[in-house]
Formats: C-alpha cells, structure tokens, sequence
C-alpha cells in the first residue's frame, strides 16, 4: 500500500482531522501508521540482511501501549525474540530501521532511548526475563522505571506469547516479594498538586513552560499509576487503563466509579490540545484561555484522578505489602 515513509507521512497529514476527535479512532490509527511503517522497515531490513533469524514480537510501551496516544506522540517500542542471543545484531538493525522509519512518518525519537534500537529493549525471551527479574530485585528508582515503562506494553506484530511469558513471570516474583510493592508505589508517588486550596488551576509558574498546565504528569499520570498498581496486583497483563479498569470493576467499586472519569478525560484530552502542532506542545495547556466549563472540567479531573490514586495506593498497601 506504500512505497515509502513519506506516503505515510502524507497520509497521516490527510487523515489526522477525520480521527482526532475520538479516542479509539485515533489510536487504531496510530496502530494502522506504526504498523506500515514496521513492515517497510522489515521489508528493507530482509532486502539486506535476509529474513528474520528467530520468531520474533515487536511491541509498544508507554502510551502506545496503552493505547492512549494524543495527536502526537514520541516512540517508545521493543522486540522480543525467541532464539540466541547472537540474533540479537539482526533485531537490532531491524529496530534501528524501525526508530528512522517512525521518526520520518512523524513520530519522536524517545528521549530516553526506549526503543527496539537500543540492546536493553531488544531482546531474546530469555534474556529479557532475566533482565526483568534483574530489575525488580535491584528496586532502584531507574531500574523500576524501566520496569513500569515495560510492564506497559503490548504485541502490535508477532507471537504475543512472547511478551506474555515475561509479564507472566513479573506476577510470580510479585508474589514471593510482595515487598516490592512498596517500593513501586514509591516510584511513582510524587503528585503534582494541580489545583490550589482556594480552587484555582495551578500552571507552572516558570521556566519555558510558565503558564502552561501539564495536562500529562498532572492529569493523567494519578489515573494510569493507580490502574497500573491494582493491575500488578492483580495480575492483570492488559496494558490500557480503560482494560484494567473493566478487569477489576467487579472487585472494587470503589475504583470503578472512576472509569468514566478516566474515559471523559482522555475525550477532553483530545478537544484541548486539538490544535497541537508538535509532540513538545501537546501535554501543554494555557488554562487562562479555557472557558469557564472547562476550567471546572479540569479540576474535576485533577481532583477524582488524585483521590483515585489514594484509594488505589490503600488497597495495595493493605493487599500487597502489609
């Protein structure tokens, strides 16, 4: 269907207005884009150094893993491979490829080098297991990162199993160190206040964003952490918040009654930024230009996100560690 980055590049810039007003729209059509992209990388990749060593699964993390891109977004991707780990040089051009392919169709490199061409995110089954486990017995604050930013992930092409086995060995090390929860909850436990004693938006106040409104760390990050949590704790391997929220309705009410909240935030997320024109821009929000209505809607938003992440944190101090 395309020849070339830039015919996918075209095509998002034809396509983007049709579907950026609705949240699955527009995810499935950033899965559609990543998807084309991918396959004319491999097919490039085959063209040089032949077919592919081993089965293999690329896979998303961050908020393409979850499903929950904005309009723009940066990469954040990995392969996993069943076989040695001298395939791992194959995988790794192929990743290289793929990180050039995407940056061209308009998505940003990660600033913090998540991606199939770095060896920490590709990887064999085995290995990346081990890493896995590598990570969480270390528990340092960057070692749990990288382990909350994986855990976040899913199979856009190839063997989901693949992905699976890892995740499915994270639940049993959570089992025999349920102290590891603790120190997971510390990782992300920084909240960003958003609104003020007296009821008024707080926006950063300086630096080259003053004025703006981070609509990610502040918004958005209490609702995806705390779904993240009871998702360990459940073992819930669905990476998207709205999924984790249908698989644990049932045990918490509680909880449940803030999936509608997460739902209308990630609609509103969309009608605020609409007119974003970069990835650098498109948390960022000038709250003094919003109407009235929206102000309310954004401290609605900011309030249920933090004491959903409150009740979140109880139920797997009281669960998970105590």
């Amino acid at each position: 269907m395309f020849n070339s980055y830039n015919d996918i590049r075209k095509w998002r810039e034809n396509r983007m207005d049709s579907v950026s007003r609705d949240h699955f729209q527009l995810n499935a059509f950033h899965d559609q884009m990543i998807q084309h992209a991918f396959h004319l990388a491999k097919e490039k990749i085959e063209r040089e150094q032949g077919p592919p060593p081993a089965p293999f699964a690329f896979y998303l993390m961050g908020s393409a893993g979850r499903f929950e891109q904005s309009i723009w977004s940066d990469q954040d991707h990995g392969i996993v491979f069943d076989g040695k780990q001298e395939h791992q040089h194959y995988f790794l051009k192929l990743g290289e490829e793929i990180r050039e392919g995407l940056a061209a169709v308009g998505y940003e490199r990660c600033e913090g080098n998540v991606m199939a061409s770095n060896p920490l995110w590709c990887q064999s089954v085995e290995v990346l297991q081990t890493q896995i486990s590598d990570w969480l017995r270390e528990a340092s604050w960057q070692k749990l990162r990288h382990f909350l930013i994986f855990f976040d992930s899913r199979v856009l092409i190839g063997d989901k199993g693949l992905l699976f086995q890892v995740k499915k060995q994270v639940f049993s090390i959570l089992e025999e160190e349920p102290w590891l929860f603790s120190r997971l909850v510390e990782n992300v436990n920084h909240v960003k206040k958003g609104v003020g004693i007296f009821g008024q938006l707080l926006p950063d106040y300086s630096g080259g964003k003053k004025g703006n409104f981070n609509l990610k760390q502040t918004v958005y990050f209490p609702y995806v952490n705390a779904l993240r949590m009871l998702a360990l704790l459940h073992h819930v391997s669905a990476p998207s918040t709205l999924s984790r929220f249908e698989a644990i309705r049932s045990i918490y009410p509680s909880v449940a009654a803030y999936e509608e909240d997460f739902h209308q935030l990630l609609q509103h997320r969309l009608q605020w930024r609409n007119e974003a024109e970069s990835y650098e821009n498109v948390h960022m929000l000038k709250v003094d230009q919003l109407p009235k209505k929206d102000k309310q809607q954004l401290k609605t938003s900011v309030r249920r996100g933090q004491k959903l992440y409150s009740i979140a944190k109880s139920i797997v101090k009281e669960e998970g560690w105590s």
